[in-house]
C-alpha cells in the first residue's frame, strides 16, 4: 500500500473507532498498535511500553498534575463563590456590572484554577441564580459562564498550553505569557459585549412591561441596583486577596525566573492546599480526599490520552504519515494566510467531535512544519489555535462547557444555551481575527520578558 492509502486507512480507522464510543485514550492506542502490527516491524511491539515512557518522561509533564491539584484544591472550596461576591459587590454600581462581574471572575478564577469546566462550575453555580434573579434571560446568563470558562485554557497555567509546548518544542514560559495579552482583548470583548446585552434586554424589558403590566416584574428586576457601603466592599475583600496574591506570587516564580514551570505548580498546588485549610478548615483527610481523588482521575486520564497520543504520533511518524502529509500541504503552494485559514478550519471541525488535548498531539505533527516554513511564530500561532479551539468547548455538537452549564442550571433549555453562546464564538472568531492583523497583543510581552523567562 502507498503511503497515501495508509494514511487514509488511519485517519479512517481512528474516527470509526471513536465513533464507538470508546474513551480517546484506548481508541488512539488500539489503532497505533493494530498498524504497527500490519504495517510495522514485529519487533517494534516490543518498544512499546519504552516509547510511551520516552515520550511522557518530560519534566514540562510534570508539572500537569500538580497544576491540577491547584485547580481542585480551589475549585473544590467556595473560592470562585467569594470571588465572584467580592467583584459583584464593587462592580454593583456599573450598568450590566453583574454580568462583567461574572466575565471578570471567570479570567481570575481560571487563572488560580486553569480549568474551563471547573470554572464554568466555581462561578455559574452562583453568578447564573444570581443573574437570573436580577432579571437576565437564561441564554444570556449561560452565555457569559460557558464563554468566561473558556479562558481557562488560555489564561496561565493552562494544560492545553503545556501539550502544545511539549508537541512543538516552544518554551513553555513563552507561551503563558503570550497567552496573557489576547485572554485581556477577549475579557475586554466579553464585557463589551455583555455591557451593550444588558442595556438591549433592558431596553426590551421596558417596552415590554409599558406594554404587559404582568411583565413588569422582570424590568423592574433588570433596573433594580444594588447598594452597597465601603464597609460592606471591604469586607468581601479579606478571603479573596489571600487567592489573588497566591496567582500573583505563582506567576513572580514562574516569569521572573525564579522556578521552572514544574517548581512553580508544586509551590501553587502545595499553597492552594494551605490556603483552603486556613481560610475554609479544609483539612480533615474526609475533606482531603475528593480533590486528591478527583486529582489521580483527572491526571490519569490526561496522562493516559497524551501517552497513547504521543505513541499514536510516533505511529504516524514512522509509516510516513505526519510527513508525507506536511510535504504535500507545501506542495499546493498556498499562501501563507490561506494555508492558516485551512488549518484553523480543520482544528474547528476537529473541535466538533475531540477536546483539545487530542487536537493538539494528533494533528502538531502534520501542521507545524507547513507553519514554520511559510514563516508564522508557533509561539503566536499556539495562542491563536488555542481561541480556536475555545470555541470548541462552547459550540456544539460536543462543547464540553454547554454540558457543565446544563447540570448547573438543568431548567435552563439546551436550545437557549447553544443561542446564548454563539454571540460569544463570533467575539473569539473577531479575536482571531484581530490578533492576525496585530500580532503583538500576544508577541510583546514575552518579547520584552524573554531574558528573564525559562
Amino acid at each position: 500500500m502507498s503511503v497515501f492509502e495508509i494514511g487514509l486507512l488511519y485517519g479512517a480507522s481512528t474516527l470509526a473507532v471513536m465513533f464507538t464510543g470508546m474513551p480517546i485514550a484506548f481508541a488512539l492506542g488500539l489503532v497505533a498498535t493494530v498498524f504497527m502490527v500490519f504495517f510495522m516491524p514485529v519487533a517494534s511491539l516490543d518498544t512499546v511500553t519504552q516509547n510511551v515512557f520516552e515520550e511522557m518522561s518530560s519534566i514540562t509533564l510534570l508539572s500537569i498534575p500538580l497544576f491540577i491539584l491547584k485547580g481542585a484544591a480551589i475549585g473544590r472550596s467556595r473560592a470562585g463563590q467569594d470571588l465572584y461576591s467580592a467583584l459583584h459587590v464593587w462592580m454593583s454600581r456599573i450598568p450590566g456590572g453583574l454580568g462583567i462581574a461574572n466575565i471578570f471572575a471567570c479570567a481570575l478564577f481560571a487563572a488560580m484554577a486553569g480549568s474551563s469546566p471547573a470554572t464554568c462550575s466555581a462561578i455559574g453555580s452562583a453568578g447564573i441564580p444570581e443573574m437570573r434573579q436580577r432579571g437576565y434571560s437564561g441564554g444570556f446568563a449561560a452565555g457569559l459562564i460557558a464563554a468566561g470558562g473558556t479562558l481557562g485554557i488560555l489564561l496561565p497555567p493552562s494544560i492545553t498550553m503545556i501539550l502544545y509546548a511539549v508537541a512543538s518544542e516552544q518554551s513553555l514560559g513563552k507561551l503563558f505569557l503570550a497567552g496573557i495579552g489576547p485572554a485581556v482583548l477577549l475579557v475586554a470583548l466579553f464585557a463589551i459585549y455583555a455591557a451593550w446585552r444588558y442595556r438591549h434586554e433592558t431596553q426590551r424589558a421596558a417596552v415590554l412591561a409599558a406594554a404587559r403590566p404582568d411583565a413588569r416584574s422582570a424590568a423592574s428586576a433588570l433596573l433594580r441596583t444594588a447598594h452597597y457601603t465601603f464597609a460592606q466592599r471591604f469586607a468581601a475583600l479579606p478571603r479573596v486577596l489571600p487567592f489573588v496574591i497566591l496567582l500573583t506570587g505563582v506567576m513572580v516564580a514562574l516569569y521572573g525566573g525564579y522556578a521552572t514551570p514544574s517548581e512553580t505548580a508544586g509551590l501553587g498546588a502545595v499553597l492552594a492546599l494551605l490556603l483552603i485549610a486556613v481560610i475554609y478548615n479544609t483539612w480533615r483527610p474526609r475533606q482531603l480526599a475528593p480533590i486528591l481523588s478527583s486529582t489521580i482521575r483527572e491526571s490519569t486520564m490526561l496522562m493516559l490520552i497524551i501517552g497513547m497520543s504521543l505513541l499514536y504520533s510516533y505511529v504516524m511518524s514512522y509509516l510516513h504519515i505526519s510527513q508525507s502529509a506536511a510535504q504535500w500541504i507545501v506542495a499546493q503552494h498556498l499562501s501563507p494566510w490561506l494555508l492558516l485559514t485551512t488549518i484553523l478550519l480543520l482544528v474547528v471541525v476537529l473541535g466538533f467531535f475531540l477536546p483539545p488535548v487530542s487536537i493538539i498531539l494528533m494533528t502538531a505533527p502534520i501542521i507545524l512544519p507547513p507553519l514554520r516554513a511559510a514563516g508564522f511564530d508557533l509561539i503566536w500561532f499556539g495562542v491563536v489555535m488555542t481561541i480556536v479551539m475555545e470555541m470548541g468547548l462552547i459550540h456544539p455538537p460536543v462543547g464540553l462547557n454547554l454540558f457543565v452549564i446544563k447540570n448547573i442550571a438543568p431548567d435552563i433549555p439546551l436550545a437557549d444555551v447553544v443561542w446564548g453562546v454563539l454571540p460569544f464564538v463570533v467575539l473569539m472568531a473577531l479575536a482571531v481575527v484581530v490578533l492576525c492583523f496585530a500580532p503583538g497583543i500576544a508577541m510583546w510581552l514575552p518579547d520584552v520578558l524573554i531574558p528573564s523567562v525559562r
